[in-house]
């Protein structure tokens, strides 16, 4: 499976903080660096679950750009785009600050990743395309969202299923609901990502599948046949929520609903958006590696359009208690 995503590609800077920041003062905390964005999480999780994975965004002819480049290689994650943008353009940054309970909260500069243009897509990139997933960031954006709309239009002509994570409910704000909602139905998505302020802040949208993170409470599908619901897993340690939804996606998009709660379980366990390189991945409550995953229905046929084949044993309503959440 070749999954492509769109949007960016930056420098993840992740705060843990040890107590909240006192004004005009300074606490003790463990920072690390990383490489980070919408896009690059789910293509290095998709990638970290088996799928071949390639994320389309451009970054800037600095180190933090070779930084980028590098370690999405290291994730097994091509970078496609017009290579590295010169000029004012520098590669974008996200600073995560974490607080002791693991929630988050994000202050982002997306630098060059914002100076895609429809221009530079390529329909060579979308050669053999199963996947694409359009992340908010590059819809929403300041360029009328014209390059991520290209990447879509491309990906059908392949055949490809596509999908839009809406990504942040001040991303629709920004641009107003209704402007929003013709970006996403102009990409003609199979399924639509959101949680629930992100839902609230688009409002409804007829004619695709929508999937809503409900945190610690799991996830609701949202289709022609109706709303179900699924309970979150619970994760052992919760020490950083900044990625789950990324891994969450990237879950769904390579074996459904079920490999999305295992690799939102997964994400929060560790520090970042991105998948761990020190050691093989262990997903769901016996630790099984991605390749022993055996989901019963293909993504790319009913889970594409959210129509899954659902047991009583797989669907439920029940809290997930403190520990887990996406």
């Amino acid at each position: 499976m070749f999954v492509c995503t769109i949007g960016d590609a930056v420098v993840d800077v992740v705060v843990e903080l040890s107590r909240l920041p006192v004004v005009g003062d300074d606490v003790p905390g463990r920072i690390s660096l990383s490489n980070g964005g919408q896009a690059s999480n789910v293509a290095a999780w998709c990638s970290a679950l088996g799928a071949r994975a390639a994320v389309l965004s451009n970054v800037g002819a600095d180190l933090a750009g070779n930084l980028v480049a590098g370690l999405l290689l290291r994730y097994g994650v091509e970078l496609l785009g017009p290579g590295q943008a010169g000029g004012e353009a520098s590669t974008g940054t996200i600073v995560s600050l974490v607080t002791p309970g693991g929630e988050r909260s994000m202050v982002s500069d997306r630098g060059a990743a914002a100076r895609l243009r429809a221009s530079d897509v390529q329909a060579a990139w979308f050669r053999g395309c199963d996947w694409l997933h359009v992340s908010g960031y590059s819809l929403f954006g300041a360029d009328d969202g014209e390059a991520a709309l290209v990447a879509a239009d491309l990906a059908h002509r392949v055949g490809a299923t596509v999908s839009v994570d809406v990504s942040a409910a001040t991303l629709v704000e920004s641009i107003g609901a209704a402007e929003s909602i013709r970006r996403i139905r102009a990409c003609s998505p199979n399924v639509v990502f959101s949680n629930e302020a992100e839902r609230r802040a688009v409002g409804h949208i007829d004619g695709t599948s929508l999937v809503v993170k409900l945190g610690r409470n799991g996830f609701v599908l949202q289709d022609d046949s109706g709303e179900r619901s699924w309970a979150a897993l619970d994760a052992e340690t919760v020490r950083d929520t900044t990625g789950a939804g990324d891994a969450f996606a990237a879950g769904w998009i390579v074996g459904g609903p079920e490999l999305a709660r295992m690799a939102a379980q997964a994400c929060l366990g560790e520090v970042g958006a991105m998948p761990r390189l020190d050691g093989p991945l262990r997903l769901g409550a016996d630790g099984m590696p991605p390749g022993k995953l055996d989901p019963s229905v293909s993504s790319r046929s009913a889970f594409a359009t959210g129509r899954s084949t659902v047991t009583e044993k797989d669907a439920g309503t029940r809290d997930a208690g403190t520990h887990g959440g996406y």
